[in-house]
């Protein structure tokens, strides 16, 4: 495989305490090449969204190991996790997460601001263009359509130009007609700028678009191979 943008090694996760605590991720061991699209899918539960955020720092697991980019994110603190995750990993969520109370041009610009960028507005309005919403900058949340809403989204993930992007079920909450904009979008991104892309989804004509895909099932990985398109 080509360099590798992640590397989990016999990663162990459980969440949860007491008696409600439920073994989630059993064993993992993945490598994910540098520009490589994979797609992650699996029945629900079967730890695909947890094993996402585990990669991008947002879950620590119980034991193991997880190198993003040649780190070893368990010899980082908070602070520093996420320093590193805010430069180097862009995550989009199924339910957009934007600051309701923010403009479009300010939630993109936001973790650039939280980084001390004095360019921060301009680069999130560059963005913004990029992603067909230069038109909509002055908006709030609630004034844009869903599709739209991901679109802020996505433009406020990618806008540190990180190498990785991750997506949970980006369309999850979108019409077919948005969610196909919203993937062919993703997909242009990665293209145009060389980014590594991990996908978690329920579609599997969505993953077999990616280069590779991961199936998951009760926590272990079942089966990885190389993707066809149909």
């Amino acid at each position: 495989m080509q360099d590798k943008a992640i590397a989990l090694h016999d990663v162990d996760l459980s969440l949860g305490r007491g008696a409600a605590r439920v073994h989630i991720l059993k064993k993992i061991s993945l490598d994910i090449g540098k520009g490589e699209a994979v797609g992650l899918v699996g029945p629900s539960g079967s730890g695909k969204s947890t094993l996402l955020m585990t990669m991008a720092g947002l879950e620590r697991p119980d034991s193991g190991r997880i190198l993003v980019e040649g780190t070893d994110l368990a010899a980082l603190d908070e602070d520093a996790l996420a320093r590193f995750r805010g430069r180097r990993i862009g995550i989009v969520f199924q339910s957009f997460h934007l600051v309701p109370t923010m403009t479009a041009l300010e939630n993109v610009a936001l973790p650039l601001e939280l980084a001390g960028d004095g360019d921060a507005f301009t680069r999130a309005e560059a963005e913004l263009q990029a992603v067909g919403l230069g038109h909509r900058l002055h908006h709030y949340p609630a004034q844009l359509s869903g599709g739209e809403q991901q679109r802020v989204a996505i433009a406020r993930a990618i806008v540190p130009n990180p190498a990785i992007l991750v997506a949970d079920e980006p369309t999850g909450n979108l019409d077919e007609e948005t969610g196909k904009a919203i993937i062919d979008l993703l997909f242009a991104l990665k293209r145009d700028r060389g980014s590594t892309l991990v996908l978690v989804t329920h579609d599997l004509n969505l993953a077999r678009l990616c280069d590779r895909m991961v199936r998951l099932r009760s926590g272990h990985v079942e089966a990885d191979a190389a993707s066809t398109v149909a």
